[in-house]
Order: structure tokens, then C-alpha cells, then sequence
């Protein structure tokens, strides 16, 4: 995996975002790599729900690096896994399992899966130390929580951002950060790779480029937005009578 973690990491550009699609099962991964993307992304909380499982370290382990395997071994471009915090695995056995996957990369979260607290900044630091020091080659980007389940601090943000930096992440991802402090946090990391999701009525990836962000991804939202809504008012339709492939 060392090189499908090179080209990964050189990807990260700031001004020059990276747009990762975000999987949840071999089918979409495909369709992503044979759009051209060069780099696909999993989402813990489709590929959950796919799975019959709640979001929150609520499906096992093994099932969940299954999931990484799987896609990873159905596409020939990178994959990076959105593991939530490691399924309560110890550092080294997360580098270890994210490699028997095949995943280039990972997200690691900075609060509780379960309780939604937000871990202490000093805490997160050493754990994503301990997976860097556990691989030198796996693409850590690290999620920030503070505007999501935080006090919403923007200096507080920054602080774990560097923190993280500091202790080995090759991007940081604050999640749910205001469009408006986005060219403002990119400028407080010194300009390192940052991460901002894209949602319903959010900056677009070419409105993010200019504020120099490096790496744009879409979460659930694909599965939920796209997906899953139109399945549902599909289904809803078919209850009339009518084919749920005209209209």
C-alpha cells in the first residue's frame, strides 16, 4: 500500500481540492473509479446502514474492515476509510487492519462514537501519534468535532488542528465548519491540507479552491441525499400502480 498512500497524500493540495466521493458498498465504488475519480472514500454511516447498522461503533469490527476489503479490492485507485475512532481497537492494530484492508488512508474522529463528548485535545494527539508511529505510509486524516459536537469554538478548532498536525495527521477535517471561516482556518494551519465536507446548499469544491482548501468529500450525503430519497419517493410512487422508471 505504500505507493497507493503516495499518490493519496500527493493529492492533497491546497487551492487544488481533492474531491473524494464518498462509497458505501463495491457497486458505488466502481461507479466512482470508472467515473475517473482517483481516489474513493467509504462513509461509516452508509456503509452502516447498508449494512443494517447504527453509526457510533455499532457494527463489529470485523464487519467493518470487510467493508474497507471489499471495496478496496473491487477498484484500482486508492481507498481511504472512514473508520469512525478505530472500533475500539489499540493504535497498532488499527495501522494493522487498515493495511490487511488494503485502505491508503483513514478519518479518525476526536469525539466519542458513542457519547458524542469530545475526546481531549491532548488525548487525540497521542492516539494519532500512536497509529503514524504504527505506519509511516497511511494517509491520516483527522477529523475535528468541535462544530459538531463541541462549543463551536473556531480558536479551539485550530488548536486541535494543530495539535494533530503536530502529531503526525497529513490533513485535518473540521466537520460542519462555517463557510464563511473556512479561508480563516486554512490561513490559522499555516496553509496544511484541509478537508471540508460538501452538502446540500454548502460551498461547491470550486468555491472552496480558491480558499485554498486541499481535500473536499460529501460524507453520507450521496447515499442519503441522492439515494436514498429518491428511492423513497419511488417506492412511495410504485404504490400507485405507476413504473418506477418513467418520471
Amino acid at each position: 500500500m505504500t505507493e497507493a498512500a503516495k499518490a493519496l497524500r500527493a493529492l492533497h493540495v491546497p487551492g487544488k481540492p481533492l474531491v473524494v466521493p464518498n462509497a458505501w458498498d463495491v457497486s458505488s465504488a466502481r461507479v466512482f473509479a470508472e467515473a475517473g475519480h482517483p481516489v474513493v472514500a467509504t462513509t461509516s454511516v452508509a456503509v452502516a446502514a447498508a449494512l443494517g447498522f447504527a453509526d457510533g461503533h455499532d457494527m463489529p469490527t470485523d464487519v467493518a474492515f470487510e467493508a474497507v476489503r471489499r471495496i478496496a479490492a473491487a477498484v484500482e485507485v486508492p481507498v481511504t476509510a472512514d473508520i469512525e475512532r478505530g472500533y475500539d481497537l489499540p493504535p497498532a492494530r488499527i495501522a494493522e487492519r487498515l493495511a490487511e484492508a488494503g485502505a491508503a488512508g483513514c478519518n479518525l474522529e476526536d469525539s466519542d462514537p458513542r457519547t458524542k463528548a469530545m475526546v481531549d485535545v491532548a488525548e487525540q494527539a497521542d492516539f494519532l501519534a500512536a497509529v503514524r508511529a504504527a505506519d509511516a505510509d497511511v494517509v491520516i486524516n483527522a477529523r475535528i468535532d468541535e462544530f459538531l459536537h463541541g462549543a463551536k469554538s473556531f480558536d479551539d478548532a485550530v488548536r486541535r488542528a494543530q495539535a494533530y498536525f503536530e502529531a503526525g495527521a497529513d490533513c485535518v477535517y473540521p466537520m460542519r465548519l462555517p463557510g464563511d471561516q473556512v479561508a480563516a482556518f486554512v490561513e490559522a494551519v499555516g496553509g496544511r491540507p484541509v478537508n471540508i465536507a460538501h452538502g446540500p446548499g454548502s460551498p461547491t469544491p470550486n468555491d472552496l479552491a480558491p480558499l485554498g482548501v486541499a481535500r473536499v468529500s460529501f460524507g453520507p450525503g450521496l447515499h442519503n441525499v441522492l439515494i436514498l430519497k429518491q428511492l423513497k419517493k419511488t417506492a412511495t410512487d410504485m404504490l400507485d400502480g405507476g413504473s418506477p422508471y418513467r418520471g
